[in-house]
C-alpha cells in the first residue's frame, strides 16, 4: 500500500499554475490528495492529475475568524486520514497546514518557502507576518527555500535555524520543455499577436508589488520617445489585495501601445509573439514566467531581487536593474531597443540556460528522492 501524501496549496488555481503534471507523477509512487481552497478548478485539478481532492476554504488575506475554521478543519482532516506527508506551499495553507499537521502529529511536515511576503511591508503588518513565517517554520520538520535568496533571507531575518536545502538548481516544479516551446502550433496562434514593433511583455498579477506602477511609467516614456515599441500585459487586476497606482492605470487605457490581453491559461503564444520578458517585482520566491520565457528563447528584464537574479545572468540571458527605479528600468528597455545585436545574443542562450538547470523531470525525481529520504 503506498503512503498517504497531501498537497497543499490556499486557492486550487495554483495546483494547475505552479504544480502541473507534479501531482500525477507522485501519484505513481505515493497516494496524493491534493487540498485546497476550490476556486473552481479543483475538479479538474483531480481529473487533469488523476489524484482525489479535498475542498478546504482558506483566505488568502488575514481573516481571524476564517482562518480558525480552515484550521480546524485541517486538523480534522489529518487526524481522520493520517497522512504520512504533509507538503505545503503558498503562504496561507502553509500556516495554516504545518500547524495543523503538527497537532495532528503528521510525521513529516513540509514546507517550502515560495516568497516572503513580509519583505515589501513594514511596521506592525511585518511583525505580524514575520511571527506567521516563524510559526510555520517551527511546525514543519523540512523547510526547503524555493531559491538561495529566499534561504539567505530565512537566515538574515532569524525565521528559523532549521536545515535549508533547496531542491537542485531551485524552483517548486520546474519547466516542462516540451510544452514551453515554439511548435508549430503555438507559432500559427501567435501569428496573429505579432506586431512589427518591438514587444516587451509582462506576465502576471497585476499588482503593485509586481513592479507594474514602474514598467508602466518606464514604457510611457519609451513609447514617447520610440515608434517601434509595444508593452503586451498579460494578467489580472487584483484591486482588492495589492492595487496599482491610479495613475498607472490611467496610463495602460490611455497608451495605445499597452496592449491589456487579460489573463490567459495559456500564455505560450503571447511568448511567442514578444521579444523579451519584463518582470520588475519587489518581491519573488522563484518566478515561474522567468523560466517559462526563457524556455520559449526569451531573455528577461528583471530586477535585482530573490528568485529573479538566480536565473537570469546579468548581460548574458538577460538584463538585471534595481528593484523600484523607474530610470534604470526605462534604460535597460532602451539599451534593448537600440542595440538589437544584444538583444539577439541574450535570445539565443535563453532556452539552452533553462534546460540544463530546471527541466521538469529532473526537478520531480530530486522532489521525490526527497520524501523517500523523510
Amino acid at each position: 500500500m503506498k503512503q498517504k501524501l497531501y498537497r497543499l496549496t490556499t486557492i486550487s488555481c495554483s495546483f494547475k499554475e505552479l504544480l502541473k503534471g507534479q501531482l500525477e507523477y507522485m501519484n505513481n509512487h505515493y497516494d496524493v490528495t491534493a487540498v485546497a481552497a476550490d476556486t473552481g478548478t479543483l475538479a479538474e485539478v483531480g481529473e487533469v492529475e488523476g489524484v482525489r481532492t479535498v475542498d478546504v476554504p482558506m483566505a488568502r488575506e488575514i481573516a481571524l475568524w476564517r482562518d480558525l475554521k480552515s484550521l480546524v478543519a485541517l486538523y480534522r482532516l489529518f487526524r481522520q486520514e493520517r497522512p504520512y506527508i504533509v507538503h505545503a506551499n503558498t503562504p496561507k495553507a502553509s500556516l495554516l497546514g504545518m500547524v495543523a499537521a503538527w497537532l495532528a502529529r503528521v510525521p513529516n511536515r513540509v514546507y517550502t518557502v515560495t516568497g516572503l511576503r513580509f519583505e515589501t511591508t513594514s511596521g506592525l503588518l511585518r511583525f505580524v507576518l514575520k511571527s506567521m513565517e516563524r510559526v510555520t517554520c517551527m511546525c514543519a520538520t523540512r523547510v526547503i527555500p524555493e531559491g538561495d535568496g529566499v534561504k539567505a533571507t530565512l537566515r538574515r531575518e532569524a525565521i528559523t535555524r532549521k536545515p535549508l536545502q533547496k531542491i537542485l538548481n531551485g524552483n517548486i516544479n520546474g519547466v516542462n520543455l516540451a510544452y514551453y516551446d515554439r511548435t508549430t502550433e503555438v507559432m500559427a496562434e501567435a501569428e496573429s499577436m505579432k506586431s512589427a514593433k518591438l514587444t516587451f511583455i509582462f506576465v502576471g498579477r497585476i499588482v503593485r508589488d509586481k513592479g507594474v506602477n514602474e514598467l508602466v511609467e518606464a514604457f510611457d516614456r519609451l513609447s514617447a520617445r520610440y515608434g517601434d515599441v509595444r508593452l503586451m500585459i498579460v494578467g489580472r487586476f487584483e484591486d482588492r489585495l495589492d492595487p496599482i497606482s491610479s495613475v498607472a492605470r490611467e496610463t495602460i487605457e490611455r497608451n495605445k501601445d499597452i496592449v491589456l490581453a487579460g489573463y490567459q491559461h495559456d500564455v505560450r503564444p503571447y511568448l511567442a509573439a514578444s521579444d523579451i520578458l519584463v518582470l520588475p517585482s519587489y518581491r519573488e520566491g522563484f518566478p515561474n514566467v522567468v523560466i517559462q520565457a526563457g524556455a520559449m528563447g526569451l531573455p528577461s528584464i528583471v530586477t535585482d531581487i530573490s528568485g529573479s537574479n538566480e536565473i537570469i545572468v546579468d548581460g548574458v540571458n538577460g538584463l538585471v536593474v534595481p528593484k523600484r527605479s523607474v530610470d534604470r528600468l526605462y534604460e535597460a528597455m532602451v539599451e534593448v531597443v537600440e542595440d538589437r545585436d544584444m538583444l539577439g545574443r541574450l535570445s539565443s542562450v535563453a532556452r539552452t540556460m533553462v534546460a540544463t538547470r530546471y527541466a521538469q523531470h529532473d526537478v520531480w525525481r530530486a522532489t521525490l528522492q526527497m520524501y523517500n529520504a523523510l
